[in-house]
């Protein structure tokens, strides 16, 4: 994923990172984003972490809300979408972080096109006409 991240900043000039802060591939992206930052080349990375709610960490256990509250110390900006605290603030959330981005990296199998958080995602970005590049969850492949 470091590789992609690092080819949409020399090739594509993107500067700006979103991350939705949930558990999996988006502490994940995160930690490879800021690590990337370090390198030489890189520190004009600026990584924008979307929380859907506040809160919404509340049932995870310490060690990974410890890794969130490192990434957000560590990023330029985290911005909390919704107030409910329900569904629709997850939504608002993956909208808010396509609504302002140039490209979608999703790591979801889009030939299956299971229904989930990532495929509403995906489907949002594909009507915004943003440019998704996809990683085969089982495979790595991109495309």
């Amino acid at each position: 994923m470091r590789e992609t991240f690092q080819k949409l900043h020399d090739e594509e000039s993107i500067r700006r990172f979103y991350v939705g802060g949930a558990l999996g591939v988006d502490m994940w992206a995160a930690e490879e984003i800021l690590r990337l930052k370090e390198q030489t080349g890189y520190a004009d990375i600026e990584l924008i972490v979307a929380l859907p709610f506040e809160g919404h960490d509340l049932k995870w256990d310490a060690v990974n809300r410890q890794r969130l509250q490192t990434i957000i110390h560590n990023a330029a900006k985290c911005v909390v979408v919704g107030q409910n605290g329900d569904a629709s603030d997850y939504k608002k959330r993956n909208y808010y972080m396509v609504d302002h981005a140039d490209f979608l990296l999703a790591v979801y199998d889009n030939d299956r096109k299971i229904r989930s958080g990532t495929g509403q995602t995906v489907n949002y970005a594909l009507k915004q006409n943003l440019r998704i590049i996809f990683l085969h969850p089982d495979t790595a492949e991109i495309s």
